[in-house]
Protein backbone atom coordinates (compact mmCIF):
# COMPACT_ATOMS: atom_id res chain seq x y z
CA UNK A 1 0.00 0.00 0.00
CA UNK A 2 2.94 2.59 0.56
CA UNK A 3 4.69 1.71 -2.80
CA UNK A 4 0.89 2.44 -4.42
CA UNK A 5 0.35 6.02 -2.21
CA UNK A 6 4.25 6.84 -3.40
CA UNK A 7 3.14 6.06 -7.11
CA UNK A 8 -0.19 8.06 -7.06
CA UNK A 9 2.05 10.89 -5.25
CA UNK A 10 4.55 11.25 -7.99
CA UNK A 11 2.48 11.34 -10.69
CA UNK A 12 0.86 14.11 -9.66
CA UNK A 13 3.87 16.06 -9.38
CA UNK A 14 6.15 17.82 -11.90
CA UNK A 15 9.64 16.26 -12.72
CA UNK A 16 11.57 18.39 -10.63
CA UNK A 17 9.27 17.86 -7.77
CA UNK A 18 9.19 14.09 -8.51
CA UNK A 19 13.35 13.93 -8.03
CA UNK A 20 12.76 16.16 -4.87
CA UNK A 21 10.64 13.86 -3.39
CA UNK A 22 12.44 11.04 -4.91
CA UNK A 23 15.70 11.58 -3.27
CA UNK A 24 13.84 12.57 0.49
CA UNK A 25 12.62 8.83 -0.08
CA UNK A 26 15.75 7.10 -0.81
CA UNK A 27 17.35 8.34 2.05
CA UNK A 28 14.56 7.67 4.36
CA UNK A 29 14.85 4.42 3.19
CA UNK A 30 18.88 4.27 3.83
CA UNK A 31 18.30 5.39 7.51
CA UNK A 32 15.30 3.77 8.56
CA UNK A 33 14.28 0.40 9.10
CA UNK A 34 10.81 -1.16 9.85
CA UNK A 35 9.70 -1.33 13.01
CA UNK A 36 10.26 -5.02 14.84
CA UNK A 37 7.24 -6.39 16.32
CA UNK A 38 7.50 -7.67 19.55
CA UNK A 39 5.75 -10.92 18.56
CA UNK A 40 8.14 -13.53 16.64
CA UNK A 41 9.02 -17.32 16.38
CA UNK A 42 9.85 -17.09 20.24
CA UNK A 43 6.10 -17.13 20.76
CA UNK A 44 4.90 -20.05 18.36
CA UNK A 45 4.46 -23.72 19.65
CA UNK A 46 5.18 -25.64 16.14
CA UNK A 47 3.27 -29.23 16.49
CA UNK A 48 4.81 -31.69 14.36
CA UNK A 49 3.62 -35.54 13.86
CA UNK A 50 6.38 -37.90 14.12
CA UNK A 51 4.52 -40.75 12.01
CA UNK A 52 4.04 -38.48 9.12
CA UNK A 53 6.60 -38.07 6.71
CA UNK A 54 5.24 -34.75 5.28
CA UNK A 55 4.61 -33.41 8.97
CA UNK A 56 8.42 -33.73 9.67
CA UNK A 57 9.06 -32.33 6.26
CA UNK A 58 6.62 -29.01 6.49
CA UNK A 59 7.66 -28.51 10.38
CA UNK A 60 11.67 -28.58 9.19
CA UNK A 61 11.13 -26.29 6.54
CA UNK A 62 9.44 -23.67 8.96
CA UNK A 63 11.39 -23.69 11.28
CA UNK A 64 14.41 -23.17 9.64
CA UNK A 65 12.70 -20.17 7.42
CA UNK A 66 10.88 -18.64 10.38
CA UNK A 67 13.34 -19.52 12.78
CA UNK A 68 11.25 -21.26 15.69
CA UNK A 69 13.38 -22.01 18.74
CA UNK A 70 14.23 -26.18 18.55
CA UNK A 71 12.58 -26.50 22.12
CA UNK A 72 9.65 -25.19 20.73
CA UNK A 73 8.58 -28.07 18.29
CA UNK A 74 6.23 -30.24 19.96
CA UNK A 75 6.17 -33.91 18.65
CA UNK A 76 3.22 -35.57 18.34
CA UNK A 77 2.90 -39.55 17.32
CA UNK A 78 -0.79 -40.17 16.20
CA UNK A 79 -2.55 -41.18 13.34
CA UNK A 80 -1.49 -39.43 9.83
CA UNK A 81 -4.79 -39.40 9.38
CA UNK A 82 -7.39 -36.37 8.74
CA UNK A 83 -10.35 -37.34 10.64
CA UNK A 84 -9.64 -38.87 14.52
CA UNK A 85 -12.64 -39.66 17.25
CA UNK A 86 -12.73 -37.95 20.11
CA UNK A 87 -10.76 -40.08 22.36
CA UNK A 88 -7.71 -40.22 20.16
CA UNK A 89 -7.78 -36.38 20.04
CA UNK A 90 -7.39 -36.31 24.00
CA UNK A 91 -5.17 -38.96 24.02
CA UNK A 92 -2.80 -38.47 21.29
CA UNK A 93 -2.93 -34.90 20.37
CA UNK A 94 -4.54 -32.45 23.45
CA UNK A 95 -2.69 -34.26 26.14
CA UNK A 96 0.93 -34.40 24.42
CA UNK A 97 0.61 -30.34 23.85
CA UNK A 98 -0.76 -29.60 27.22
CA UNK A 99 2.29 -31.54 28.91
CA UNK A 100 4.37 -29.86 26.48
CA UNK A 101 3.30 -26.56 27.39
CA UNK A 102 3.22 -27.15 31.49
CA UNK A 103 6.96 -28.67 31.16
CA UNK A 104 8.37 -25.61 29.39
CA UNK A 105 6.35 -22.88 31.57
CA UNK A 106 5.55 -21.48 28.10
CA UNK A 107 1.60 -21.09 28.34
CA UNK A 108 1.86 -17.32 28.47
CA UNK A 109 4.94 -17.19 26.02
CA UNK A 110 3.18 -18.99 23.43
CA UNK A 111 0.58 -17.00 21.67
CA UNK A 112 0.42 -19.44 18.40
CA UNK A 113 -0.01 -22.74 17.99
CA UNK A 114 1.00 -23.77 14.10
CA UNK A 115 0.03 -26.83 13.16
CA UNK A 116 1.38 -29.26 10.34
CA UNK A 117 0.05 -31.49 7.25
CA UNK A 118 -0.44 -34.50 8.44
CA UNK A 119 -1.52 -33.93 12.02
CA UNK A 120 -4.92 -34.77 12.01
CA UNK A 121 -7.75 -32.35 10.87
CA UNK A 122 -10.80 -32.62 12.16
CA UNK A 123 -12.87 -34.67 15.01
CA UNK A 124 -15.74 -36.58 14.41
CA UNK A 125 -18.26 -36.79 17.24
CA UNK A 126 -21.61 -38.15 18.10
CA UNK A 127 -25.10 -38.39 16.28
CA UNK A 128 -26.26 -34.82 17.01
CA UNK A 129 -22.89 -33.21 15.23
CA UNK A 130 -22.84 -30.38 18.06
CA UNK A 131 -19.38 -32.34 19.44
CA UNK A 132 -17.89 -32.15 16.05
CA UNK A 133 -15.07 -29.44 15.07
CA UNK A 134 -11.36 -28.96 13.96
CA UNK A 135 -8.45 -29.63 15.45
CA UNK A 136 -7.76 -26.73 15.34
CA UNK A 137 -10.57 -24.64 16.98
CA UNK A 138 -10.57 -27.05 19.81
CA UNK A 139 -6.72 -26.28 20.24
CA UNK A 140 -8.00 -22.84 21.15
CA UNK A 141 -9.03 -23.66 24.26
CA UNK A 142 -5.85 -25.20 25.70
CA UNK A 143 -4.96 -22.06 28.03
CA UNK A 144 -8.15 -22.84 29.58
CA UNK A 145 -7.97 -26.47 29.87
CA UNK A 146 -4.07 -25.68 31.41
CA UNK A 147 -6.35 -23.98 34.07
CA UNK A 148 -8.42 -26.25 35.17
CA UNK A 149 -11.80 -24.51 33.48
CA UNK A 150 -14.67 -26.78 32.62
CA UNK A 151 -14.82 -28.12 29.10
CA UNK A 152 -18.15 -28.10 27.37
CA UNK A 153 -18.97 -29.78 24.20
CA UNK A 154 -22.65 -29.48 23.07
CA UNK A 155 -21.91 -26.65 20.27
CA UNK A 156 -19.70 -24.10 19.96
CA UNK A 157 -17.99 -21.66 22.95
CA UNK A 158 -17.84 -17.90 22.52
CA UNK A 159 -14.59 -16.35 21.51
CA UNK A 160 -13.21 -13.86 23.76
CA UNK A 161 -10.95 -11.83 21.23
CA UNK A 162 -14.17 -11.99 18.46
CA UNK A 163 -14.32 -7.62 17.69
CA UNK A 164 -12.00 -6.86 20.67
CA UNK A 165 -11.14 -3.28 20.19
CA UNK A 166 -10.53 0.07 22.42
CA UNK A 167 -11.08 3.35 21.06
CA UNK A 168 -12.10 2.40 17.78
CA UNK A 169 -8.54 0.23 17.36
CA UNK A 170 -8.06 -3.39 17.37
CA UNK A 171 -6.43 -5.15 19.87
CA UNK A 172 -3.16 -7.01 19.27
CA UNK A 173 -3.54 -10.35 21.25
CA UNK A 174 -1.73 -11.97 24.33
CA UNK A 175 -2.27 -13.70 27.40
CA UNK A 176 -2.73 -10.48 29.40
CA UNK A 177 -6.57 -10.29 28.45
CA UNK A 178 -7.53 -13.27 26.65
CA UNK A 179 -7.30 -16.80 27.66
CA UNK A 180 -6.95 -18.51 24.77
CA UNK A 181 -4.57 -19.85 22.12
CA UNK A 182 -4.75 -18.55 17.98
CA UNK A 183 -3.78 -22.09 16.25
CA UNK A 184 -3.01 -21.42 12.51
CA UNK A 185 -2.22 -24.76 9.94
CA UNK A 186 0.40 -25.13 7.22
CA UNK A 187 -1.57 -27.67 4.99
CA UNK A 188 -2.53 -27.67 1.60
CA UNK A 189 -2.50 -30.30 -1.40
CA UNK A 190 1.28 -31.28 -1.07
CA UNK A 191 4.76 -30.32 0.26
CA UNK A 192 5.05 -27.92 -2.99
CA UNK A 193 1.83 -26.09 -1.89
CA UNK A 194 3.07 -26.01 1.96
CA UNK A 195 6.90 -24.62 1.04
CA UNK A 196 5.24 -21.76 -1.20
CA UNK A 197 2.74 -20.95 1.17
CA UNK A 198 5.73 -20.48 4.00
CA UNK A 199 7.62 -18.61 1.46
CA UNK A 200 5.36 -16.27 0.60
CA UNK A 201 4.04 -15.63 4.06
CA UNK A 202 8.27 -14.62 4.49
CA UNK A 203 8.03 -11.48 1.46
CA UNK A 204 4.53 -9.91 2.30
CA UNK A 205 3.82 -7.11 0.05
CA UNK A 206 1.45 -4.14 1.73
CA UNK A 207 0.08 -3.02 -1.41
CA UNK A 208 -2.84 -4.78 -3.57
CA UNK A 209 -6.67 -4.64 -3.77
CA UNK A 210 -9.77 -5.93 -1.88
CA UNK A 211 -12.45 -7.90 -3.82
CA UNK A 212 -15.74 -8.02 -2.01
CA UNK A 213 -18.56 -10.49 -3.95
CA UNK A 214 -21.96 -10.59 -3.12
CA UNK A 215 -23.90 -13.26 -4.89
CA UNK A 216 -26.73 -11.67 -4.86
CA UNK A 217 -29.01 -7.98 -4.05
CA UNK A 218 -30.13 -8.71 -1.11
CA UNK A 219 -29.91 -8.23 2.93
CA UNK A 220 -28.69 -11.64 3.69
CA UNK A 221 -26.23 -11.24 6.86
CA UNK A 222 -23.35 -12.35 4.69
CA UNK A 223 -24.09 -9.46 1.99
CA UNK A 224 -24.48 -7.13 4.68
CA UNK A 225 -21.41 -7.99 6.20
CA UNK A 226 -19.18 -7.46 2.82
CA UNK A 227 -21.11 -4.11 1.85
CA UNK A 228 -19.68 -3.42 5.38
CA UNK A 229 -16.18 -4.36 5.08
CA UNK A 230 -16.27 -1.52 1.76
CA UNK A 231 -17.14 0.64 4.13
CA UNK A 232 -14.53 -0.21 7.21
CA UNK A 233 -11.75 -0.80 4.33
CA UNK A 234 -12.67 2.90 3.65
CA UNK A 235 -12.48 3.98 6.97
CA UNK A 236 -8.96 2.42 7.55
CA UNK A 237 -7.41 4.89 4.63
CA UNK A 238 -7.73 2.55 1.61
CA UNK A 239 -8.17 4.23 -1.65
CA UNK A 240 -12.02 3.55 -3.29
CA UNK A 241 -9.63 2.54 -6.58
CA UNK A 242 -8.41 -0.47 -4.57
CA UNK A 243 -11.96 -1.61 -3.16
CA UNK A 244 -13.73 -3.22 -5.66
CA UNK A 245 -17.91 -4.75 -4.20
CA UNK A 246 -19.39 -6.67 -6.24
CA UNK A 247 -22.97 -6.03 -5.76
CA UNK A 248 -24.62 -7.77 -8.87
CA UNK A 249 -25.81 -11.68 -9.74
CA UNK A 250 -22.15 -11.96 -11.72
CA UNK A 251 -19.34 -14.13 -9.72
CA UNK A 252 -15.81 -12.10 -9.86
CA UNK A 253 -12.68 -14.12 -11.11
CA UNK A 254 -9.47 -12.89 -12.71
CA UNK A 255 -8.84 -10.45 -10.48
CA UNK A 256 -5.51 -9.02 -10.46
CA UNK A 257 -3.43 -7.93 -7.31
CA UNK A 258 -5.80 -9.16 -4.76
CA UNK A 259 -4.64 -8.55 -1.10
CA UNK A 260 -8.05 -9.39 0.29
CA UNK A 261 -11.23 -11.59 -0.96
CA UNK A 262 -14.18 -12.18 0.28
CA UNK A 263 -17.07 -14.35 -1.70
CA UNK A 264 -19.99 -16.77 -1.03
CA UNK A 265 -17.67 -19.08 -3.07
CA UNK A 266 -19.66 -22.37 -4.74
CA UNK A 267 -22.82 -20.87 -2.46
CA UNK A 268 -22.76 -18.31 -4.82
CA UNK A 269 -25.35 -19.52 -7.86
CA UNK A 270 -23.05 -17.84 -10.61
CA UNK A 271 -20.02 -19.98 -9.29
CA UNK A 272 -19.40 -23.27 -11.12
CA UNK A 273 -15.56 -23.63 -11.01
CA UNK A 274 -12.68 -24.79 -8.77
CA UNK A 275 -9.83 -21.56 -9.46
CA UNK A 276 -10.78 -17.90 -8.99
CA UNK A 277 -7.93 -17.50 -11.33
CA UNK A 278 -7.00 -14.44 -9.67
CA UNK A 279 -3.03 -12.86 -9.41
CA UNK A 280 -2.61 -12.85 -5.62
CA UNK A 281 0.01 -10.62 -4.23
CA UNK A 282 2.30 -12.09 -1.23
CA UNK A 283 0.53 -11.62 1.93
CA UNK A 284 -3.34 -12.06 0.50
CA UNK A 285 -5.78 -13.49 2.57
CA UNK A 286 -9.37 -15.02 1.60
CA UNK A 287 -12.26 -15.97 3.32
CA UNK A 288 -15.79 -17.59 1.83
CA UNK A 289 -19.43 -18.84 2.88
CA UNK A 290 -18.86 -21.95 2.15
CA UNK A 291 -19.94 -25.19 5.07
CA UNK A 292 -17.12 -27.83 4.29
CA UNK A 293 -14.28 -26.21 2.27
CA UNK A 294 -11.64 -27.00 4.71
CA UNK A 295 -13.31 -30.75 5.14
CA UNK A 296 -9.85 -32.13 3.18
CA UNK A 297 -7.16 -31.15 2.08
CA UNK A 298 -6.30 -34.10 -0.02
CA UNK A 299 -5.73 -33.32 -3.58
CA UNK A 300 -9.21 -33.88 -6.14
CA UNK A 301 -8.82 -35.72 -9.25
CA UNK A 302 -8.35 -32.74 -12.35
CA UNK A 303 -11.88 -33.76 -13.70
CA UNK A 304 -13.68 -33.23 -10.39
CA UNK A 305 -16.19 -29.94 -10.80
CA UNK A 306 -17.69 -27.75 -7.82
CA UNK A 307 -21.52 -28.56 -7.61
CA UNK A 308 -24.64 -28.54 -6.08
CA UNK A 309 -26.18 -30.56 -2.75
CA UNK A 310 -29.17 -31.94 -5.64
CA UNK A 311 -26.39 -33.54 -7.89
CA UNK A 312 -25.70 -37.29 -7.46
CA UNK A 313 -24.10 -38.21 -4.19
CA UNK A 314 -21.27 -40.17 -6.75
CA UNK A 315 -20.42 -36.69 -8.33
CA UNK A 316 -19.07 -35.01 -4.81
CA UNK A 317 -15.33 -35.17 -3.31
CA UNK A 318 -14.82 -36.29 0.08
CA UNK A 319 -18.54 -36.10 0.75
CA UNK A 320 -19.41 -32.99 -0.79
CA UNK A 321 -20.12 -30.75 -4.09
CA UNK A 322 -18.60 -27.45 -2.49
CA UNK A 323 -15.48 -25.42 -3.32
CA UNK A 324 -12.21 -26.01 -1.82
CA UNK A 325 -9.66 -23.76 0.36
CA UNK A 326 -6.83 -25.68 -0.99
CA UNK A 327 -7.64 -24.64 -4.65
CA UNK A 328 -6.93 -21.21 -3.43
CA UNK A 329 -3.47 -21.85 -1.55
CA UNK A 330 -2.59 -23.67 -4.36
CA UNK A 331 -3.25 -20.44 -7.12
CA UNK A 332 -1.33 -17.83 -4.43
CA UNK A 333 -2.77 -17.09 -1.00
CA UNK A 334 -0.92 -16.43 1.53
CA UNK A 335 -3.38 -16.77 4.36
CA UNK A 336 -7.31 -18.26 4.20
CA UNK A 337 -10.04 -19.73 6.65
CA UNK A 338 -12.16 -22.60 6.04
CA UNK A 339 -14.92 -25.48 7.96
CA UNK A 340 -14.44 -29.11 8.75
CA UNK A 341 -18.06 -29.32 8.90
CA UNK A 342 -21.41 -27.44 8.97
CA UNK A 343 -20.39 -24.02 10.92
CA UNK A 344 -23.59 -22.25 10.08
CA UNK A 345 -23.60 -18.68 8.84
CA UNK A 346 -23.25 -16.94 11.66
CA UNK A 347 -20.17 -18.64 13.03
CA UNK A 348 -18.43 -17.88 9.66
CA UNK A 349 -15.41 -15.07 9.37
CA UNK A 350 -17.02 -11.80 9.14
CA UNK A 351 -14.90 -9.91 6.48
CA UNK A 352 -15.78 -6.46 7.82
CA UNK A 353 -12.94 -7.15 10.88
CA UNK A 354 -11.25 -9.52 9.17
CA UNK A 355 -9.33 -6.82 6.56
CA UNK A 356 -9.61 -3.74 8.71
CA UNK A 357 -7.56 -5.30 11.58
CA UNK A 358 -5.18 -6.58 8.92
CA UNK A 359 -4.98 -3.39 7.52
CA UNK A 360 -4.12 -1.75 10.71
CA UNK A 361 -1.23 -3.78 11.19
CA UNK A 362 -2.36 -6.89 13.15
CA UNK A 363 -1.01 -9.93 11.73
CA UNK A 364 -2.87 -12.88 9.63
CA UNK A 365 -3.70 -14.98 12.75
CA UNK A 366 -4.68 -11.70 15.15
CA UNK A 367 -7.02 -10.53 12.00
CA UNK A 368 -8.73 -13.96 11.28
CA UNK A 369 -9.37 -14.95 14.78
CA UNK A 370 -10.62 -11.07 15.41
CA UNK A 371 -13.11 -11.99 12.45
CA UNK A 372 -14.00 -15.68 14.34
CA UNK A 373 -17.33 -15.50 16.96
CA UNK A 374 -16.79 -18.67 18.33
CA UNK A 375 -14.38 -21.65 18.88
CA UNK A 376 -14.43 -25.20 19.98
CA UNK A 377 -16.18 -25.37 16.59
CA UNK A 378 -15.49 -25.58 12.78
CA UNK A 379 -12.81 -23.10 11.63
CA UNK A 380 -9.66 -23.79 10.13
CA UNK A 381 -6.86 -20.90 9.43
CA UNK A 382 -4.06 -21.91 7.15
CA UNK A 383 -1.24 -19.86 7.24
CA UNK A 384 1.40 -18.65 8.90
CA UNK A 385 0.72 -16.76 12.14
CA UNK A 386 2.95 -13.90 11.56
CA UNK A 387 2.36 -12.75 8.45
CA UNK A 388 1.65 -8.76 8.95
CA UNK A 389 2.50 -6.51 5.56
CA UNK A 390 1.27 -3.24 7.44
CA UNK A 391 2.97 -1.63 10.05
CA UNK A 392 0.75 -1.36 13.56
CA UNK A 393 1.69 -0.56 16.98
CA UNK A 394 4.12 -3.66 18.33
CA UNK A 395 2.65 -5.77 20.91
CA UNK A 396 4.65 -4.28 24.29
CA UNK A 397 7.64 -6.57 25.52
CA UNK A 398 5.75 -7.67 28.99
CA UNK A 399 3.05 -9.17 26.85
CA UNK A 400 5.22 -10.82 24.21
CA UNK A 401 7.55 -12.45 27.00
CA UNK A 402 5.63 -12.45 30.25
CA UNK A 403 7.74 -12.55 33.78
CA UNK A 404 7.00 -15.01 36.24
CA UNK A 405 4.80 -14.95 39.05
CA UNK A 406 7.30 -14.46 42.45
CA UNK A 407 4.61 -16.02 44.57
CA UNK A 408 3.89 -19.47 42.37
CA UNK A 409 6.67 -19.35 39.57
CA UNK A 410 4.38 -19.64 36.97
CA UNK A 411 3.97 -16.84 33.98
CA UNK A 412 2.35 -14.01 35.45
CA UNK A 413 -0.73 -13.88 33.58
CA UNK A 414 -1.31 -17.98 33.66
CA UNK A 415 -0.60 -17.28 37.29
CA UNK A 416 -3.48 -13.96 37.39
CA UNK A 417 -6.00 -16.17 35.59
CA UNK A 418 -5.52 -19.71 37.67
CA UNK A 419 -6.41 -18.11 40.67
CA UNK A 420 -9.41 -16.90 39.13
CA UNK A 421 -11.08 -19.67 37.95
CA UNK A 422 -10.14 -20.91 41.39
CA UNK A 423 -11.74 -18.18 43.30
CA UNK A 424 -14.86 -19.30 41.04
CA UNK A 425 -14.59 -22.98 42.30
Amino acid sequence: MFRARIRRVLKSLKNSQCLRLLTILILAAMFCVRPTFAQGPQNILLVVNRKSKISRAIGEYYRERRGVPPDQICYLRTFDAEEIDRETFDEEVKRPILRFLERGKLEDRILYIVLTKGVPLKIKGGSTRRDYASVDSELTLLYQDLAGVPRSLDGPARNPYFNAEVHGRFVRFSHKNFPIYLVTRLDAYDLADVRALIDRAMAPAADGRFVLDESWNDNSPGNIWLRQAALELKRAGIPDSLIRLEDTNAFLSGEQDVMGYASWGSNDKSDHSRLLHNSWVNGALAAEYVSTNARTFEKPPKKWKIGQWSDPAETFFDGSPQSLIADYIHEGVTGISGYVYEPYLQACERPQILFPAYVQGLNLAESFYLAMPYLSWQTVVVGDPLVSPYLGTPLSPEESNPPQDPATGLPIYFAKFLSQVKAHK
